[in-house]
């Protein structure tokens, strides 16, 4: 479940319909009601936080978001988009990130979603996170 506090027009996040889950991307917010309008690709849905999940970040999803992959010879594995990067200590090991943008550094202990690092990623640079 994703606080309805930290969701923003443009995150990436799964939605849960009838116990299927898919990757949706939030189009609209209603305040007063707390739902959120979920796009599937397909088509325009609303929904109760509860029923939203976030979707991990991981190698598969930073590449989906335009992420590069430098490998370092520490074993530490470093992904950039233009000057904004994270780093990691090791291979598959998104438990511990830090995450950069010019001046900005910021170190975070434990995984986060998609949705929070796009976030992040536009509280940094002023600029939108999405999949390319």
């Amino acid at each position: 479940m994703i606080r309805f506090q930290d969701i923003k027009e443009g995150d990436i996040i799964q939605a849960d319909f009838g116990g299927q889950r898919f990757d949706a991307v939030v189009t609209d917010l209603n305040l007063e009601d707390k739902q959120v309008c979920v796009h599937n690709g397909d088509q325009e849905a609303w929904f109760e936080p509860n029923d939203l999940y976030p979707i991990q970040v991981n190698d598969e999803q930073l590449q989906k978001l335009g992420f590069e992959k430098l490998m370092n010879g520490d074993q530490s594995v470093k992904y950039s988009r233009g000057p904004f990067r994270i780093l990691i200590p090791g291979p598959d090991q998104f438990n511990e990130l830090e995450i950069w943008y010019r001046e900005d550094h910021r170190h975070l202990h434990r995984p986060i979603g998609v949705h929070e690092l796009q976030n992040f990623y536009h509280q940094m640079t002023k600029v939108d996170l999405s999949r390319v």
